[in-house]
């Protein structure tokens, strides 16, 4: 199996920086792709972004251009950097694991982490 487990996140004010890692650990070759969520208090989960196995990456229209996600394949990492945060960025973010291999159709989350912006 795989686990993630995110780190980073945290308080800024708006226009800041920050960013956040999701560390894969188990099973990491069956990792289809990665991507990072969030999901804001009385809001659906919604996706960021996400980067494939390929390198493959895309984004939600309300980050493009803020948010950029990148890899460590020797560290098992996947990271978020987020600028020009906007109080509307704020929500709990979480990472998500597509499997394939032994563990096709699965999803695995990891614990998520606070972003909160500050107006």
């Amino acid at each position: 199996q795989v686990q993630l487990v995110e780190s980073g996140g945290g308080l800024v004010q708006a226009g800041g920086s920050l960013s956040v890692s999701c560390a894969a650990s188990g099973i990491t070759s069956d990792i289809n792709a990665i991507g990072w969520y969030r999901q804001a208090p009385g809001l659906q989960r919604e996706l960021v972004a996400i980067i494939s196995r390929f390198g493959d990456v895309g984004y939600a229209d309300s980050v493009k251009g803020r948010f950029t996600i990148s890899r460590d394949d020797a560290k098992n990492t996947v990271y978020m950097q987020m600028n020009s945060l906007k109080p509307e960025d704020t929500a709990v973010y979480y990472c998500n694991a597509q499997l394939t291999g032994a563990g096709y159709g699965t999803n695995v989350w990891g614990q998520g982490t606070q972003v909160t912006v500050s107006s």
